[in-house]
């Protein structure tokens, strides 16, 4: 892999992550056609998403720091004994429905493997499938009612909802910004709240999935070169904070329609790519 690749599968990274349109999606296609598939190429995507991570604690450094100041004072209660579910106040809320949004992605966790490796084998059949589903849940949050829930009205049964959505995320092409947040809309959640609510929900369950496929690639042997992942890291990382100011443009103006559109378009053309090269019987790549 070569830095001008590197620089563009974290600018894709960087956009696609808080676009809802499916980054690990776009990536796989993007590795697909390229030929930079495998254990590295999934490595050199954790990457990238801790890239795109720190961009998130850039764009809700005040939330986050409200949330972990709370967190702290949660945690005190619950040693001395304190700890209610009556009567929190928004930001307490948010942490408990967060976690319980969280907890809804164990089931998922006895598959991780085996949606893991659709992302890299030959095929791109099951990623086209995604883009469609992506597509169909984005244009119907969007027909929905608009809701007024804010951090302090989550209820468990809303966090129960959004989890699951979540876990459904984990497959290429199945977007997981897109997912969470017509998920909270589907449940009543303000536009601002439901984009606040799927940013930050994603943060701990990213940064232990990537830890550890970072982890898991370096004990066995790194393929991806450690400068190109030091500028997909810092270049996601820019991106990302661009493409978040633009999300937070997109959702005031109601134009998660036209990433449905974009969605459906892509997961067509993408289907019918598949079939193509399984008549073939090979992968179309633009590798040299």
């Amino acid at each position: 892999m070569s830095i001008l690749d590197a620089i563009f599968q974290a600018i894709l990274q960087g956009l696609t992550e808080f676009l809802p349109v499916s980054s690990s999606g776009h990536l796989s296609l993007y590795q697909h056609f390229t030929g930079n598939s495998g254990e590295g190429a999934l490595m050199f995507s954790a990457i990238l998403h801790l890239g795109t991570l720190v961009a998130v604690f850039i764009a809700f450094r005040k939330d986050i720091i409200a949330l972990i100041k709370e967190l702290g004072v949660l945690i005190k209660d619950i040693f001395q004994g304190e700890f209610s579910l009556k009567n929190m106040n928004p930001e307490r809320r948010m942490i408990v429905m967060i976690v319980i949004s969280c907890f809804c992605l164990l089931p998922f966790v006895f598959f991780k493997d085996r949606l893991e490796s659709v992302s890299e084998d030959s095929s791109i059949f099951a990623e086209g499938l995604c883009f469609l589903y992506t597509a169909a849940i984005l244009y119907m949050s969007d027909r929905c009612k608009k809701g007024n829930k804010k951090a302090g009205d989550i209820t468990a049964k809303d966090a129960v909802t959004v989890g699951l959505f979540q876990g459904v995320a984990l497959l290429p092409g199945v977007s997981r910004s897109g997912s969470t947040i017509s998920a909270g809309l589907f449940t009543g959640f303000s536009r601002e709240t439901a984009v606040k609510y799927s940013f930050i929900m994603g943060i701990p369950v990213i940064l232990l999935s990537c830890l550890l496929e970072v982890k898991d690639s370096v004990g066995s042997g790194m393929s991806v070169g450690i400068g190109n992942c030091v500028v997909g890291f810092v270049v996601a990382a820019i991106v990302g904070v661009c493409a978040i100011r633009l999300v937070n443009w997109l959702v005031k103006t109601d134009k998660f329609k036209i990433f449905a559109y974009y969605t459906l378009v892509l997961g067509v053309i993408v289907l019918i790519i598949s079939f193509i090269e399984m008549c073939m019987g090979h992968p179309i790549t633009f590798a040299k």
